[in-house]
């Protein structure tokens, strides 16, 4: 997973009129969590974290004070006015490259789904994926094959398997899906699956009628 350096200066006071002062002057308030230290205070300029904040993209950071300390961390937690949408605070965690973390990773759809070039539309409920794994071993994203996929196909995250990380969610989550729209054309394949559900289904519907007559 790619890094992204955030050079920053410790914080000497912690108090409301020293953060309101730093966001006045473009700073940004953080803290760092750790396992074995107390909270680390530090800021750093808004426009550093562009590179973290507004994209799709999962990154590990490493934090730069300008004390000399340095530390590898991913972001926790962020706040942002709710009127101008500029950044109030973030929270980091320090991790460890033998510890492992858990990250939203985002999804990346590949190939070219039977069932989309049939008109179908392909959905996917989640754009990010929960996966739990040692930094080193963590995936810039999860990549998902959607050519198998036809018209009223699923794909759930039990199929997806990596050994280098696990998914931190149940086994009948639907990664995505391409569902039917009013412009989809069956193909061949997909008549003949249809018909076989169908008939299937009209019998199961029929049993219970016939059964009530005798």
């Amino acid at each position: 997973m790619k890094s992204i350096t955030i050079n920053g200066s410790q914080r000497e006071s912690v108090g409301k009129s020293s953060t309101k002062a730093l966001r006045n002057a473009g700073q940004v308030p953080c803290v760092l969590y750790g396992a074995e230290a107390k909270p680390v205070h530090f800021f750093a300029p808004e426009l550093a974290f562009s590179k973290l904040v507004y994209t799709a993209n999962a990154h590990t950071v490493v934090i730069t004070l300008d004390n000399g300390d340095s530390f590898n961390a991913v972001m926790q937690d962020i706040q942002f006015h709710p009127v101008t949408d500029k950044i109030l605070h973030i929270d980091f965690y320090e991790i460890y490259e033998d510890r492992e973390i858990t990250m939203e990773i985002p999804v990346k759809t590949v190939g070219t789904s039977r069932g989309v070039l049939n008109g179908g539309n392909l959905r996917v409920p989640y754009r990010k994926l929960r996966v739990k794994a040692i930094p080193s071993k963590l995936p810039d994203f999860i990549e998902v094959d959607i050519t198998p996929l036809k018209i009223g196909s699923k794909l759930y995250i039990s199929q997806l398997t990596n050994e280098d990380y696990k998914f931190m969610h149940p086994d009948n989550i639907v990664v995505c899906q391409v569902r039917r729209s009013r412009l989809s054309v069956a193909g061949a394949d997909d008549d003949e699956d249809e018909t076989e559900e169908g008939e299937t289904a009209e019998g199961a519907a029929e049993t219970p009628a016939a059964e009530a007559q005798e």
